[in-house]
Parts: C-alpha cells; sequence; structure tokens
C-alpha cells in the first residue's frame, strides 16, 4: 500500500480525509499541519504524494509542490475559481464539495503520475549499451528495431536484469565470439 502525505492547517479535514483513505485502503497516511512539516516528512519518508489545502499558515500550496521531491504529485483541494491558478504538471486540483469517489479517484491518477514521473531516467552509457546491443540483433537476425528492443527486453526479464545490463551482456558475449 502506498504512503500519501496529508498536509492540513484545519486538523478535522485532515483526519476526515486519513479515515477515509485508510478505510478504504487506498494508502497509508502521515498527517501534518504546516507546509514545513510536509517538506520534512516528504523528504524523510519518501513519499511522493501529497493531499492539501491551497493555503497553510508558513507558505502556498505551490511553494510546498516546488520544494518537493522532484516526480512528486500534489493533488489540491481549492476553490472552482482557484483552480485555474493550480494548472500545472503534477498538480491534481479537486473542488468542494468532495464526494468520496471523486477523491478516491483523483489520489490513484496522482499515485499513477508519481510513479511514472519518478521513474529513473536512464543515462547516456545505458542508452548506447542499449542502441548498440538492439544493432547487433538487428544485424546478426534480420529484424527491425521494434522486434530487436522486444528481443533485449524478454531476455531481460527472463534473466532478472536490467535492459542495460542484460545489453552489456549480449555486446561482451558478441566480442567474445568473434
Amino acid at each position: 500500500m502506498e504512503r500519501v502525505l496529508l498536509a492540513f492547517e484545519n486538523e478535522g479535514t485532515g483526519e476526515k480525509i486519513r479515515a477515509l483513505l485508510e478505510q478504504t485502503g487506498a494508502a497509508r497516511v502521515l498527517l501534518c499541519r504546516t507546509a514545513a512539516q510536509a517538506r520534512v516528512l516528504a523528504a524523510q519518508q519518501n513519499i511522493h504524494t501529497v493531499i492539501c489545502s491551497f493555503r497553510f499558515p508558513d507558505g502556498s500550496a505551490r511553494e510546498l509542490f516546488y520544494d518537493l521531491p522532484p516526480g512528486s504529485t500534489m493533488v489540491l483541494l481549492a476553490r472552482q475559481d482557484l483552480q485555474a491558478l493550480w494548472m500545472e504538471a503534477g498538480i491534481f486540483p479537486l473542488s468542494p464539495p468532495i464526494s468520496r469517489r471523486a477523491l478516491l479517484e483523483t489520489l490513484q491518477t496522482a499515485l499513477t503520475a508519481a510513479r511514472q514521473r519518478s521513474r529513473p531516467v536512464r543515462s547516456q552509457e545505458e542508452q548506447t549499451l542499449i542502441a548498440r546491443a538492439k544493432a547487433l540483433l538487428m544485424e546478426q537476425r534480420g529484424i527491425g528495431e521494434g522486434e530487436a528492443h522486444r528481443l533485449l527486453q524478454k531476455r531481460s526479464m527472463d534473466q532478472g536484469r536490467k535492459l542495460s545490463e542484460t545489453a552489456r551482456l549480449l555486446l561482451e558475449e558478441a566480442e567474445r565470439t568473434h
């Protein structure tokens, strides 16, 4: 179960949302009342999704969003007339009255986006290894790039290795046989 950070100055609002998320099994929840606490908890606990109101006693939700770990997402509870100010990748606005279904659906969307946004990016070296391995497969087997990529992926999954590691091993094997 994924963890979510709730940041609400109003403790009652935070507790209601916590109860809903934990009862439905949507997420495990940490609750805080200020933007400063949210920054610390998000960094220490490696939490990539925050549900919060648009304002805190010590700052705004936008300031908090920019201070979250890279790839983080935010479900922002704000009035409809304020939502135009928050149109940004990674911020998912939700306006009151908030239904249980709308909150859970928006949270799922934010969690999925956080997983996708926080995926590690391949280094240039890894990309080069993969491209060289695909070129080798294309030449050896007379196949297209898509098929070479799928073949490399399958081999990677079968061996339980990263794609770049499988590519490196394939290239080393080819060098030994020539």
